[in-house]
């Protein structure tokens, strides 16, 4: 690999290049290197920010929503001017003040059944940020399809998860094969969410793309990380492929083309 960083470079990462596991080459990784964020809210904005701070040279935000005064309150990459604008706008914003080095790819829609595979195999690693079932089951068939990684994580009140869905590995479904119930699972609009605690989850995830970014350290492959903000605790729970698995399974789908994504979003068996 040709090293190439410029004498800023140098110094914005310097902290990265002295550090063995790092080191010029890693940074020259990270900054050739692309993931995509969906979503641009609480998980999203610290992930965004670590992220691009890293040198992550390509970041692709997806989300269709815009920027609402009780955001603020955990999406700290988006500030009271920003109330109205499209939160993709604001995040691209942000990151052209924080590092210029860093090739915004903003995708103002909604992550679905028709675009998912488009998206996700045109990056190196994907972020999920989702905060709804559907969307995190159409991401995880979607990229084990296209064989992209997955940073994953989930918040609620002060509670978080996050795990890591890496090819080869078990997947989403092979944790949970099927959705709760459509309305029995509240979002944080109806039951809030404490504001410091997406930043710690954020983080999480942020740090696991980056090492799968870098090809060091271990991911969170087949382990689901619980956060109890409350009680101050982390619990690391492992779990493994299922081979009956409809998507990573032995002959599991090879399109998201017609699988049903409405209720528990399951795959039945053919």
């Amino acid at each position: 690999m040709s090293l190439s960083l410029d004498s800023t470079q140098l110094d914005r990462y310097s902290r990265h290049i002295i550090m063995e596991e790092v080191g010029p080459e890693g940074q020259k990784r990270l900054l050739e290197g692309s993931a995509l964020v969906l979503g641009a809210g609480g998980l999203g904005a610290p992930v965004i920010q670590y992220l691009a701070a890293a040198g992550v040279g390509t970041l692709g935000i997806v989300d269709d929503d815009v920027v609402e005064r009780s955001n603020l309150q955990r999406q700290v990459i988006h500030g009271d001017d920003d109330v109205g604008e499209p939160k993709v706008e604001s995040a691209e914003r942000f990151v052209d003040r924080l590092n210029p080095d860093i090739e915004v790819e903003t995708h103002e829609v909604r992550l679905d059944v028709d675009n998912a595979r488009e998206l996700i195999g045109a990056y190196d690693v994907v972020v999920d940020c989702a905060d709804n079932f559907r969307t995190r089951y159409v991401v995880n068939d979607a990229a084990r399809i296209e064989e992209v990684p997955v940073a994953h994580g989930a918040i609620y009140k002060f509670e978080g998860q996050a795990t890591t869905l890496v090819p080869g590995g078990p997947c989403y479904r092979c944790l949970f094969p099927e959705a709760p119930e459509p309305g029995t699972v509240p979002d944080c609009a109806t039951t809030g969410v404490l504001g410091v605690l997406p930043g710690t989850l954020g983080c999480i995830q942020a740090t696991e793309a980056v090492k799968l970014l870098l090809d060091t350290g271990e991911p969170l492959e087949g382990r689901l990380l619980f956060y109890d903000a409350m009680d101050m605790t982390f619990e690391t729970v492992p779990y493994q492929r299922n081979p009956d698995c409809p998507v990573c399974g032995e002959g599991g789908i090879e399109t998201i083309e017609g699988v049903d994504y409405t209720g528990g979003c399951r795959i039945e068996a053919e």
